[in-house]
């Protein structure tokens, strides 16, 4: 299935999603995507006025969407989102905890701790609440699926962005933990890569002084050199996951770059040999 005609072969209808992250970047274009399956999508994000962006795209294009301006760190913010997005739209299918960030840049003896951990709590605290707000409500009905942006930095160490790598590394182990705990609840959950993605973050890291300095201008390089793969690559496989048809490789660590239709043909192979997920090989 081809990016092309992904959204005429699969239907959403009926179904709502979550998704965080949702005013820009990878989060904008998955709610959009989202939204010409057919599913009515909450959007979630600090800015206000980039969700209503998000709206208005969806809307103008047919679609059905709602904004709900939340911090992902917050416990009580997303309990209240949670509810209000299950009284205006409906019971939640899908949640994308798609909320990021990566900075800071630099060796971790001279990162502030606060910037630090506000890194980690964005990219582990954002998806644990967000999905421990959601799964009473999907295990009662025996039904939904998660997908949380993960990283090619969750599986290798990155040096001089060390709370980044790490906290994606941690939430990609979430998702794994997660998928055994609901494994019998009908629930699926994914990690997904979406690749280098050219957003606002990656060109605000292209910017920074940091990326010369301690990364080799990676950033910087990628953006001159087209090298970046579009939000609507990830957006195309998060609507594929949502759809069902890989709910056999649950608990998965899941790039843009693989053979979906191939690691599905392989499911019982990939979950028996425990691949595709974070494991020490000796």
């Amino acid at each position: 299935m081809t990016s092309s005609n992904i959204h005429l072969e699969i239907d959403l209808g009926g179904q709502v999603a979550i998704v965080t992250g949702g005013g820009r970047g990878i989060g904008r274009a998955t709610a959009q995507g989202l939204a010409k399956a057919g599913a009515a999508v909450a959007v979630i994000a600090r800015t206000a006025d980039q969700l209503d962006g998000t709206v208005a795209c969806i809307e103008e294009a047919g679609g059905r969407a709602a904004a709900f301006p939340a911090d992902v760190t917050d416990q009580q913010a997303i309990e209240r989102v949670v509810t209000q997005v299950e009284e205006q739209l409906g019971p939640v299918d899908l949640l994308v905890n798609n909320a990021g960030a990566l900075a800071p840049i630099g060796p971790l003896w001279e990162n502030d701790p606060d910037d630090w951990w506000r890194c980690i709590d964005v990219n582990l605290r954002g998806p644990f609440l967000c999905s421990r707000a959601i799964l009473p409500g999907m295990v009662a009905r025996r039904r939904g699926r998660i997908i949380t942006t993960a990283s090619g930095y969750s599986l290798v160490p990155c040096a001089y962005a060390s709370a980044y790598a790490i906290g994606k590394a941690a939430a990609t182990r979430l998702n794994e933990n997660l998928a055994a705990e609901v494994k019998e609840q009908g629930i699926s959950v994914f990690a997904l890569d979406p690749g280098g993605v050219r957003t606002a973050m990656w060109e605000a890291l292209a910017a920074d002084p940091g990326d010369e300095k301690w990364l080799g201008g990676v950033f910087r390089r990628a953006l001159e050199e087209g090298t970046c793969d579009p939000p609507e690559r990830a957006a195309d496989l998060a609507v594929l996951l949502a759809s069902g048809h890989a709910d056999a490789l649950s608990g998965c660590f899941i790039s843009v770059h693989d053979d979906l239709p191939g690691m599905v043909r392989r499911a019982e192979e990939i979950q028996q040999g425990e691949l595709y997920t974070l494991r020490l090989r000796t």
